[in-house]
């Protein structure tokens, strides 16, 4: 049973549900991304999200977008983050860590080399935002081989052929784009995400997360409702962004919004 499906299934048990912070790796300087991850999973995170810079984000909003700036300027790369994430292993071995990115760091490596540095520095699983399933078999292949989940996007637009094929090839959790459009927008509408959740699970057992659009407490908690984890991103970034001049700052700050989500996704259920 691989890290993810324990936490989830750790979390059913107890009629919870996952808390997924995202940051970008290396955002703003590479020595901050460490101690603020162990600093989210004592506030509440369940799953950490932790972003690959790349130069052109094509799925996130100028949030994100800056953050990957921030960080390439220090010139973080894809086995910088692994030596982030084998740290990280040194005192948390059971935390899911999930890298989120696009294809292009992982091809330019080979993706059996890739798979095999990124298993052995303790990552669980892959979100690349721009494989789509049809061009995923080898990528798929490489990851499974080392039991790296393979975890891919939904949005409204999908239709059932759509959700099925994910469903296929998906494994860890699906993620559950809540609208049309790039990370950071505010346009959340939890009744249709709930209508559009309950035709996905005619399809698949995996939990689902939703992530884009939960700016605060209260749409967590909304979320919370309706789906199997909360992922929230841009508004941890947009307050990192803030300390950006006083790194000693920022651990305590996304620790304190993690509890607060926190406890809002536990009071809705």
């Amino acid at each position: 049973m691989s890290r993810i499906e324990a936490r989830f299934t750790e979390l059913k048990s107890q009629h919870r549900k996952a808390l997924i912070p995202f940051v970008t790796a290396g955002d703003p300087q590479p020595d901050v991304t460490v101690p603020l991850l162990h600093a989210m999973v004592a506030a509440g995170a369940d799953l950490l999200e932790l972003g690959v810079p790349f130069s052109d984000p094509m799925a996130d909003g100028p949030v994100i977008q800056a953050a990957c700036e921030r960080a390439l300027k220090h010139h973080v790369t894809l086995h910088r983050i692994l030596d982030m994430v084998s740290e990280f292993r040194q005192q948390d071995s059971s935390t899911p860590i999930i890298l989120m990115g696009y294809l292009n760091p992982v091809e330019v490596w080979g993706y059996t080399e890739f798979a095999t540095a990124a298993a052995a520095a303790g990552v669980d699983g892959i979100l690349t935002v721009d494989l789509p399933p049809e061009e995923a078999t080898e990528f798929i292949a490489a990851m499974n081989a080392v039991d790296i989940d393979c975890i891919f996007l939904l949005a409204p637009t999908s239709d059932e052929s759509r959700m099925r094929k994910i469903s296929e090839v998906a494994s860890g959790f699906i993620y559950y784009v809540s609208f049309k459009g790039v990370t950071g927008a505010n346009r959340l509408d939890v009744s249709a995400v709930s209508s559009e959740l309950k035709e996905l699970r005619k399809y698949t057992d995996l939990p689902v997360g939703v992530g884009f659009g939960i700016r605060d407490a209260e749409s967590a908690a909304q979320v919370a409702g309706v789906a199997d984890a909360v992922i929230v991103g841009s508004v941890l970034v947009s307050q990192l962004a803030a300390f950006a001049d006083q790194p000693g700052q920022i651990a305590p700050a996304l620790a304190a919004t993690v509890a607060e989500l926190r406890s809002a996704i536990d009071q809705a259920n």
